[in-house]
């Protein structure tokens, strides 16, 4: 039975999804670093929150960890390249919280323009300042939105309800998507030129960090109101308040903070300055949605391999999960043939190209191509699987070209793996027999039909008369019984293959006595 360890506070429905699956979950918050590194390593999954720092110290401890699943769309508490090397799945939840965090910062736009938590708590001291609070009214202003995906495009959609004009950066946000959305999409320089109102939502990035720095809070227009409910760093907090202390920026609105609890703010103190303690996705319609979000996709993978959300690979609905198997299967397996050959050959991989036809060209391949590289470098390198094999394929330098292709096939489905090394560009081809059974059909463009066996014999050989009555003599007198036996050629006479399945693992003498064999080039053991 898999094991979750839950670290930080759940919704009591997620823990319930874990024991609902057969799932035994944990609820263990409020651990101690050494608290939490000395147990982690009985446990296949664990589940965060914010709180939880997913260290790379921690994630060596984890020695049976598989996923990380953060309640939560930001995973700055995770180190992911640690995970990723370590073949840990990182997801999170993207949309759990997207109306909540979005309405909070609606909630921080009008408190900040109508300048309500001074003027509360004002009134509250028996004060009567109307004249002091003297706000700015949304109606016709232009709001920029840096970052229009899951909780900007929510913000955009209020904010246009409250007939506001909103303008957007985003690079990975299409004309289409910004038409359909009713914002018009804009370069950073003309936001900030043009908004009344700049507020951010991206993910905190090397290319983000300071997004809004001096320079480009200076550029904005005077007057303008700042707002931050996505990701501390995105704004230089020192420039800003030097902007506020100035007049050139009018207010600002802060729900996270560079470093979290802030302590000393330059921020602080300021008037026209409205903060919170990272409230962004504190309702409990979004915890209890996140909670039972991340323990469904945590649940799933450990159970059935689908992979949603999922920051550090590729992505496998529990819908997909089935009709997928039987192809990763295959691509696994004819990458752990390739990769079989070319550690007994000691050849360096310098590219791995991949072609599907049929009906895999009709699915996701992503995840395909991630299992045949997962086959392929296992008999090479330590510790890879799905999760860390692109990783592991980019730090070697090797090229991966990925091709689908819509022709007919003369198979149901084909997939056509070719590994270039210093030496030689080998090629395997393989197909699903009865729509679930892995089967090889070519190797090196040599037909040949053979399933994948438990104990295989690889031979490549010249095509002359005499030589299976020796091989298969050889293999009679070390006792080597015979399962099947399959053959190709290019051409009479020309290079052969021999695939033989068997019923143990073959010794080396006796290999080796087949490779002294008049005619045969290579024989090598394969394992599946």
């Amino acid at each position: 039975m898999p094991r979750v360890l839950i670290s930080d506070k759940l919704s009591p429905a997620a823990v319930a999804v874990f024991r609902e699956r057969g799932i035994e979950a944990d609820l263990k918050p409020g651990l101690k670093p050494p608290e939490l590194r000395e147990i982690i390593g009985a446990y296949d999954g664990l589940a965060v929150r914010s709180a939880t720092k997913v260290t790379r110290e921690l994630l060596e401890a984890a020695s049976n960890l598989k996923v990380v699943g953060r309640a939560g769309i930001g995973i700055d508490n995770v180190d992911v390249t640690s995970a990723t090397r370590r073949g840990v799945a990182v997801m999170n939840t993207p949309h759990g919280n997207s109306v909540t965090a979005a309405e909070h910062a609606i909630a921080m736009m009008m408190a900040l323009a109508r300048q309500i938590p001074e003027a509360s708590a004002s009134t509250k001291a028996g004060k009567w300042e109307k004249n002091r609070f003297m706000g700015m009214e949304l109606f016709g202003k232009t709001l920029g939105l840096i970052g229009c995906g899951n909780i900007g495009s929510i913000v955009a959609d209020r904010a246009i309800g409250l007939k506001m004009k909103a303008i957007a950066y985003d690079p990975y946000l299409t004309e289409a998507r910004a038409l359909a959305l009713g914002v018009e999409k804009v370069e950073l320089p003309a936001l900030l030129a043009r908004a009344d109102v700049v507020t951010v939502h991206t993910p905190l990035t090397d290319a983000t960090r300071n997004i809004l720095s001096a320079e480009a809070i200076a550029s904005m227009k005077p007057g303008v109101r700042i707002i931050n409910c996505a990701r501390g760093g995105l704004i230089d907090e020192t420039a800003l308040a030097e902007a506020i202390r100035s007049g050139h920026v009018a207010g600002a609105a802060l729900d996270v903070f560079a470093a979290e609890p802030p302590g000393e703010s330059p921020l602080f103190g300021l008037e026209n300055v409205v903060c919170t303690p990272h409230l962004g996705a504190s309702t409990e319609e979004a915890q209890e949605k996140v909670g039972i979000q991340v323990a469904e996709q945590m649940s799933d993978f450990l159970l059935t391999g689908a992979i949603v959300n999922a920051v550090n690979m590729p992505s496998v609905s529990i819908e997909e999960a089935p009709r997928l198997r039987p192809y990763m299967d295959l691509c696994r397996l004819l990458g752990s043939f390739a990769g079989q050959l070319t550690q007994a050959r000691d050849g360096v991989i310098q590219r791995v190209a991949i072609e599907y036809e049929g009906a895999a060209a009709g699915l996701n391949p992503k995840p395909l191509t991630a299992a045949a590289l997962t086959g392929l470098l296992t008999p090479i390198l330590e510790g890879v699987n799905m999760v860390n094999v692109l990783a592991l394929a980019h730090e070697r330098g090797i090229e991966i070209a990925e091709t689908v292709r819509d022709r007919p096939s003369e198979y149901q489905t084909l997939v056509t793996l070719s590994v270039t090394t210093e030496q030689q560009t080998r090629a395997v081809a393989g197909t699903l027999f009865a729509n679930d059974r892995p089967r090889i059909v070519a190797v090196k463009g040599i037909p040949v039909e053979a399933d994948f066996s438990h104990h295989m014999i690889y031979v490549t050989n010249q095509d002359r008369p005499g030589f299976i009555g020796r091989f298969g003599a050889k293999l009679a007198e070390a006792g080597i019984n015979i399962a099947t036996f399959h053959l190709g050629r290019t051409v009479p006479g020309g290079d052969a293959i021999c695939l033989v399945a068997v019923d143990e693992p073959v010794p080396e003498p006796v290999l080796a006595a087949v490779r002294a064999i008049p005619l045969v080039v290579q024989a090598t053991l394969l394992s599946f």
